[in-house]
């Protein structure tokens, strides 16, 4: 990896500055992209934006840049991305500070920013060099995620074209899953949950497998699947259902016939039982059965020293004798079968016979 460094002043760099949506973004003569396929959306706060201008107005010094020199003569930004956006929008006049846009300022406050110098490393070698120093050099700031990391490690075609359907403000994913999805598009999350769905967890061999295709629409077919399912399977919607794993269940249970408006009733019973304190995990639970899912209330401090005074410290299944902390709380009557987390259902075990009931 060859590494040189280099003055810029703001106004070559902001020379025939472009920003669309759909060709991209450049500056520096046409020369600079500033947002290649690995780059993530622009993320800088007002604050955080206004933070920058203001540190080239004073001549303080900015955090030095990188950029990767191409085969081709031309460059991309591997760190500074959110810097350079800052500085070519504001010139371009596409937000104002105080009120002052760039062209509100007087000729010699215009000409000082358009002379500030930007301090750059061009770096050149091959593409795994050029990526291994952008996971190296990315860890101060905007700190990256895993997703935006993978998408420099398997930039192409098809990352590019999955960004368009899940990582952008507004994107189709959003559109029609903002209801059950948490996190941001910008910062990946949303293509992160949707590889992880359709891969199974394996989300680096998945992009790894597809990098090179033309297109990401067998993600976004899928995708648009598990929220249709979901929409069929629990028509009444709720807020708890935002943030369920729900690629999940649609791979095990697409499949299955199920009568929704019996899963609906026992959504709405399980609702309202005060022994359920992970309300998103009715949803799992009512095709499972698996009562991890809803992390029942377990009995206080209060009620299972009540129940090891009245069993005076033996154990109901083995009949041994033991500690207050050797032993467990276990309902009498199991709360799948209308037992309630109370002092009168309440039972000590050792942890022993408390595991192995658990685990029948």
């Amino acid at each position: 990896m060859k590494i040189q460094l280099k003055e810029i002043t703001v106004n070559k760099l902001f020379d025939s500055f472009h920003d669309d949506a759909e060709e991209g973004v450049f500056a520096y003569g046409g020369k600079l992209d500033i947002r290649p396929p690995y780059q993530r959306e622009f993320i800088y706060k007002d604050k955080q934006r206004d933070a920058v201008i203001d540190s080239v107005r004073k001549n303080f010094p900015l955090n030095v840049m990188y950029w990767a020199v191409r085969k081709d003569g031309h460059f991309e930004v591997i760190d500074g991305q959110q810097r350079t956006l800052s500085i070519c929008q504001y010139v371009n006049g596409d937000f104002s500070i105080n009120g002052l846009a760039f062209h509100n300022l007087k000729d010699d406050q215009q000409q000082q920013i358009l002379d500030y110098k930007l301090m750059v490393y061009f770096c050149s070698g091959t593409d795994s060099e050029k990526l291994d120093w952008f996971r190296t050099i990315n860890i101060a700031g905007e700190e990256h995620t895993d997703q935006e990391l993978r998408n420099a490690v398997y930039a192409g075609p098809w990352t590019a074209d999955a960004k368009r359907y899940f990582s952008k403000t507004g994107c189709a994913a959003q559109g029609l899953a903002s209801d059950y999805m948490r996190g941001s598009p910008i910062r990946q999350e949303y293509l992160e949950t949707a590889i992880e769905w359709r891969s199974e967890g394996k989300i680096e061999e998945y992009m790894s497998k597809h990098q090179h295709d033309k297109n990401a629409t067998p993600l976004w077919q899928y995708f648009q699947k598990v929220i249709g399912w979901v929409e069929a399977t629990f028509p009444e919607y709720r807020r708890e259902m935002k943030g369920v794993q729900w690629g999940v269940l649609y791979n095990q249970f697409k499949d299955h016939e199920f009568d929704t408006d019996k899963l609906e009733k026992q959504v709405a019973k399980l609702m309202k039982d005060d022994d359920v304190e992970q309300k998103s995990g009715i949803y799992p639970y009512v095709l499972d059965g698996d009562e991890r899912h809803l992390n029942i209330r377990a009995f206080s401090d209060n009620m299972r020293r009540e129940a090891y005074e009245r069993q005076k410290g033996v154990c109901v299944k083995c009949k041994k004798k033991f500690q207050f902390d050797e032993m467990e709380g276990d309902h009498i009557k199991p709360w799948h079968e209308g037992g309630k987390t109370n002092a009168a259902n309440c039972q000590m075990l050792c942890k022993e016979d408390n595991r192995r009931k658990s685990g029948k």
